[in-house]
């Protein structure tokens, strides 16, 4: 889609999901090209959240450093801006992330892996441990990784930036 169309693309009733991932495509190409960075996407559709399928944009690039920006910051700030932009053009609610030479796939391994390290060092040590401060995404894929452990609890503590997840044994006061 040329980028003198964005703008003026109206939203039509009942697209089918082609559509959608059509849109969603060529509307982050032109985001990225805008602004002046060159990228290859692809549409992939491995992420799942509450049994609702997200669409996943699959970024290349050799310029991630700055685009992924300290502790994820930038992506964060570019995927906000891709869904102002394609909320505007398309009916139904669509969800989607972007995702960076694979950065937020490798990051969220990373948590997992923390997570039940962490919570095995909690059984060993019979001791609750605290992690260090998490983004709301990342301590809700602490919980859902230690949810089905009847061995452990968790649970978020502090305001902000600050909150972070505490594991603990099932039974300790």
């Amino acid at each position: 889609m040329p980028s003198s169309l964005l703008l003026n693309f109206k939203p039509m009733e009942n697209q089918s999901k082609q559509e959608i991932e059509s849109i969603v495509l060529e509307n982050v190409k032109t985001l990225f090209e805008k602004m002046g960075f060159e990228v290859e996407v692809s549409i992939s559709h491995n992420e799942k959240e509450d049994d609702e399928e997200k669409i996943l944009c699959n970024i290349k690039t050799n310029e991630s450093g700055f685009l992924i920006g300290q502790y994820g910051g930038h992506l964060e700030a570019i995927e906000q801006l891709a869904r102002l932009i394609i909320r505007n053009k398309i009916q139904q609610r669509v969800r989607f992330v972007l995702d960076i030479n694979s950065y937020r796939q490798e990051k969220n391994e990373s948590v997992i892996f923390l997570a039940r390290n962490m919570a095995e060092k909690a059984l060993v040590e019979k001791r609750a441990v605290v992690l260090r401060p998490m983004t709301p995404y990342e301590r809700r894929l602490v919980h859902m990784e230690l949810a089905d452990n009847n061995q452990v609890s968790t649970e978020s503590m502090g305001e902000g930036e600050n909150r972070k997840v505490i594991i603990k044994p099932v039974g300790l006061v």
